[in-house]
């Protein structure tokens, strides 16, 4: 068998095929679907201070080669996440990283606070840099290098389990936001969240989103999230978990060449719960097969002409 173990900070995992944020729950519901016990990790969906019901419909719609959300962050919030469901995480295997979300640097850091202060096995926390920072006229902290790396150094002192920050491709230079995000003390980097998109009814004229734009995600924005990990890649020195598209074995091993340590599994569970468990099945057989070694002996090596 191939060695599929994976490093991101302080914590290995046994392989690298993770559950992206918003497409599995908290992390449990999809027990009676699919073996939870063998993935690398689940990040949960993105919690926020208070709970919030989201956007209403129609909030998602499928394009080609991918969906469009606005599901507008709806969850529970911190104080019933923690009371009920870090509980139901010390029956489990797989890693938790829990996905926060605020609208101010404030925000963020009560939430991780608060869980900071619950007794809990959560193996680290991804932090969504997407929502308006209200406090600074609406910018959001994803396209703001000095925002960005002054919410990490805050929520650095807070924690000492794994830090990662999740980065945006609605930038000019990703890179450089994620150089400020290691500047701040980010253990990791996860990218890349979805692309801004549309979908339009044409005959009735009505947008297919109710707020008119959503995130893209699935196939359609691989070849994206792919020069996106890559470019952050040859410019830090912190371990890049990459997102955007990832269906299969071979899909994961574009991103490994392309710089990721890690991926996560996004649209791709809607289609398949258990897509993931299939992925490690195949991935430990593609690396037997062309007699590859192990993960991390491959991440970064993309040849590229001179």
């Amino acid at each position: 068998m191939a060695d599929l173990g994976t490093k991101i900070g302080i914590v290995d995992f046994e392989n690298p095929i993770f559950v992206a944020s918003g497409t599995y729950g908290y992390g449990t519901e999809v027990s009676e679907l699919a073996d939870i016990n063998d993935l690398g990790a689940i990040v949960t969906k993105s919690i926020t201070r208070y709970p919030r019901e989201g956007n209403p419909p129609p909030r998602i719609v499928e394009t080609p080669s991918g969906m469009l959300n606005s599901i507008g962050l709806a969850n529970i919030g911190v104080e019933a996440y923690i009371e009920t469901m870090i509980p139901l995480y010390e029956e489990l295997k797989t890693p938790i990283i829990m996905n926060i979300a605020g609208s101010t640097e404030a925000e963020y850091c009560e939430i991780l606070e608060m869980t900071e202060s619950a007794s809990s096995n959560i193996a680290g926390y991804e932090i969504n840099i997407s929502c308006p920072n209200v406090k600074a006229g609406g910018m959001e902290f994803g396209v703001d290098c000095d925002l960005t790396e002054q919410l990490t150094s805050r929520l650095r002192k807070l924690t000492e389990r794994l830090l990662i920050m999740k980065l945006s491709p609605n930038v000019t230079d990703i890179a450089a936001i994620g150089i400020a995000a290691e500047r701040g003390g980010a253990d990791a980097l996860s990218a890349i969240n979805t692309l801004v998109g549309m979908s339009i009814d044409t005959t009735n004229k009505e947008s297919n989103i109710h707020f008119g734009f959503g995130g893209l995600s699935g196939p359609a924005i691989k070849p994206v999230g792919l020069a996106c990990v890559h470019k952050v890649y040859q410019a830090v020195d912190i371990p890049l978990i990459g997102i955007g598209g990832i269906t299969c074995a071979n899909d994961v091993l574009e991103y490994v060449l392309a710089g990721a340590a890690a991926v996560q599994v996004g649209t791709a569970n809607y289609r398949d719960p258990d897509v993931g468990n299939s992925i490690i099945i195949e991935l430990d057989t593609l690396l037997d097969k062309n007699n590859m070694g192990s993960i991390l002996n491959l991440i970064g090596k993309v040849q590229l002409g001179s």
